[in-house]
């Protein structure tokens, strides 16, 4: 599971401190932003990694970098392509590869999901509701080329459109209530919809459809209008109840930010350079591990029970 957390901060000296939206702030404000990436279980979660995200007014300014001791390789990286470095660090690590999960803010970006599906990597993301699908394959004309002037578009879709997202989900049949947790105050539930599109990211330049995906809307009674919409890489026999439960896990990791921020000391960091914030994050997901692992341990028979000989 990809998130991206926000650390409020005073004044411009912290590393990679600027005035920036974070969603876990719930809006723009001074601070600096990391992207992590968690393993989500059954019988726990663990943060696996972490990138500080670095804006490109502290990426080319000589001065402030070294004031921080930013390390002379690091660049400016969008946050999906932090990502990717994690994902590409924890795999390199031997762990079986997992479902990826992230919001819109990832899922919008075709780059991003072109990327994990290089790696052949399964994801369920979000999208905005203006992203655009082919519910039915287009008939394409491919385009010849004269030899003369600039090469022609590689396919064409004559009076072809696609459509949206939210007008595929507003002009569904077939919604389905489906339980996908249970609450502090019962289950929570939902109406859902699925079915099998294909991406059309700048068909108007020629672009071939993306490979075919789950689009999953959702569809709460109390609104007017669909409300929230995933692209899901996974086969075409997975069921709805399977989508929408990997698309609602990131609730999971919500219970795991607040002991690191509240226990921890996640975001009570008061240095300014790079690898003290580097440090500091790591100090915390290591004390997460520990305490994870002690409240394995305690449960009767479980794998973490040490041997009766063990000495």
């Amino acid at each position: 599971m990809i998130d991206v957390i926000g650390f409020p901060k005073q004044g411009t000296h912290s590393v990679g401190v600027e005035r920036q939206y974070a969603g876990t702030l719930g809006k723009t404000g001074n601070c600096q932003v990391a992207v992590s990436v968690h393993h989500v279980g059954e019988q726990g979660n663990m943060p696996l990694g972490w990138r500080l995200y670095l804006p490109e007014s502290w990426a080319n300014d000589e001065v402030r970098r070294q004031e921080a001791g930013i390390p002379k390789e690091v660049v400016f990286r969008k946050k999906w392509e932090l990502a990717l470095e994690i994902i590409d660090e924890v795999r390199a690590w031997g762990l079986p590869d997992q479902v990826v999960l992230a919001d819109a803010g990832y899922g919008d970006g075709t780059e991003f999901r072109k990327e994990l599906e290089k790696r052949e990597l399964r994801y369920v993301v979000g999208v905005m509701p203006n992203t655009g699908v082919w519910l039915k394959p287009p008939q394409l004309t491919v385009s010849k080329s004269t030899g003369k002037g600039r090469p022609p578009s590689a396919v064409r879709y004559g009076s072809q459109r696609p459509n949206t997202v939210a007008e595929a989900a507003s002009q569904a049949k077939g919604w389905k209530r489906i339980r996908w947790r249970e609450g502090s105050k019962g289950w929570l539930e939902s109406r859902f919809w699925a079915t099998r599109v294909q991406p059309s990211h700048r068909y108007q330049d020629g672009r071939m459809p993306g490979k075919e995906l789950w689009l999953l809307a959702e569809w709460p009674a109390s609104e007017r209008a669909p409300s929230k919409y995933w692209l899901c890489d996974l086969p075409a026999t997975t069921t709805l109840r399977r989508l929408v439960r990997l698309a609602k896990c990131r609730w999971k990791i919500e219970p795991d930010e607040h002991q690191m921020k509240e226990e921890l000391g996640l975001d009570h960091y008061e240095g300014r350079s790079w690898h003290g914030w580097h440090h500091h994050v790591t100090m915390v997901m290591l004390a997460f591990a520990f305490l994870t692992l002690e409240t394995l341990r305690s449960k009767k028979n479980y794998w973490l029970d040490p041997a009766e000989d063990a000495t």
